[in-house]
């Protein structure tokens, strides 16, 4: 399968920032909702829930763990969201959970039209607003990024510890990769070059492959002295499999220090990104005009200064008129854009909900990004601060 492309429906407000797939009425409340949203950003590793009011104020917030319909249900990994709107609803002086005028759902997982349309009614059955929109988390980093006025167009490129691309084209046209991992045809992201750098590591050290220096940082992470003995402590179950996702720094550190083969997994990521922001400018027609580029994630934001600087490179050969940008911001963000857009929120309210994000809680990511990026020109392997996605090395 490959990028898909759809035409938004004829009833989507000129606003709205993306076309998320699908969107459902809750059930009826006898409480009377006001104009607010409920903003949900869920990905594998974290998950951030905002309540906001009709003129761009936070109201409240809450914070949990990741979301797996795949691994748990998607009754269970929904329901799981309950605790965190209610604990958002208390801290904006309510009692229970909120009744909003509409859910804005951008959720990891939610990567097949139908997967979102089961999440939309699901997510519609717990009466949390009026009406509620799923699509996936890659369209809350492509709104944060993207303009509040005018006609929104831009492409969004995610990777964390997965990776993901979608596209906002003129007159509300998208373009999206289905972004399920190698079945669908992706390279990259924070698990995927872990086990790439594992790979490379482990055929250096027994001859299968060319001499590397991951053959000893990576083991050396762990406090052992050979692959042999990372292998064997990975397989008998005396390493999370999880704890893999943190040589992800070191591949980068050892990049940084020269090492012919750790530079070419780096390179070979930057290719990645760039192949799918082109593609996505390709069949929206974008090529031609200046367009935003977003880039976001874990592993861009941290702006190790080789994959950074090879993206950069490679986006201005092949589309010029591409604007690169990294967006720190918390993709929560986006999702409570979308919802502004949905319910015809003033410019004021945009302005506002942006002010937010960008003091202390954008303060919050920008440092994390600048010790990450420290780290990585000192070479100190610790793990990157924000990588979304773990569940799968091919989502974000």
């Amino acid at each position: 399968m490959g990028l898909t492309q759809s035409e938004p429906a004829g009833s989507a407000p000129a606003s709205t920032a993306s076309a998320p797939a699908s969107s459902a009425a809750a059930p009826a409340s006898s409480a009377a909702p006001g104009p607010s949203v409920l903003a949900i950003d869920a990905g594998n590793s974290k998950t951030d829930v905002a309540l906001v009011g009709p003129d761009g104020t936070v109201l409240g917030t809450a914070r949990g763990g990741g979301f797996r319909p795949p691994a748990v249900g998607t009754e269970r990994a929904v329901g799981a969201l309950a605790r965190l709107v209610e604990e958002a609803a208390r801290q904006a002086g309510g009692s229970g959970p909120p009744r909003v005028g509409h859910v804005s759902a951008c959720l990891a997982n939610a990567d097949l039209p139908s997967e979102e349309a089961e999440l939309t009614q699901v997510l519609a059955g717990h009466g949390w607003g009026d009406t509620v929109t799923v699509a996936n988390d890659i369209f809350a980093l492509l709104r944060a990024g993207a303009a509040d006025d005018g006609e929104p167009t831009g492409v969004a490129v995610v990777c964390g510890a997965g990776i993901n691309c979608a596209g906002l084209g003129h007159g509300g046209r998208t373009a999206r990769f289905p972004a399920i991992g190698r079945l669908s045809g992706d390279w990259g992201g924070g698990g995927f070059l872990s086990e790439e750098a594992l790979w490379w590591a482990a055929r250096a050290e027994d001859g299968r492959g060319e001499p590397t220096e991951l053959a000893r940082a990576l083991p050396a992470h762990f406090g052992l002295s050979t692959m042999y003995e990372l292998i064997e402590a990975v397989h008998l179950g005396r390493l999370e499999p999880s704890h893999r996702y943190a040589l992800t720094p070191v591949l980068f550190a050892v990049a940084a220090g020269g090492d012919e083969v750790a530079r070419a997994i780096v390179d070979r990521q930057a290719e990645e990104v760039v192949t799918m922001a082109t593609v996505a400018l390709t069949r929206l027609d974008l090529l031609a005009e200046e367009t935003p580029v977003i880039l976001g994630g874990g592993v861009l934001a941290a702006r190790h200064p080789q994959l950074d600087d090879r993206v950069r490179a490679l986006l201005a050969e092949r589309a010029p008129k591409a604007a690169p940008r990294v967006v720190t911001a918390p993709p929560v963000l986006g999702a409570a854009l979308l919802g502004l857009d949905r319910t015809g929120a003033p410019p004021a309210a945009y302005a506002r909900l942006r002010a937010h994000y960008d003091g202390a809680e954008g303060a919050a990511a920008q440092a994390a990004t600048q010790v990450a990026t420290q780290r990585a020109r000192r070479g100190v392997t610790e793990t990157d601060g924000d990588e979304r996605g773990t569940g799968s090395p091919s989502r974000a």
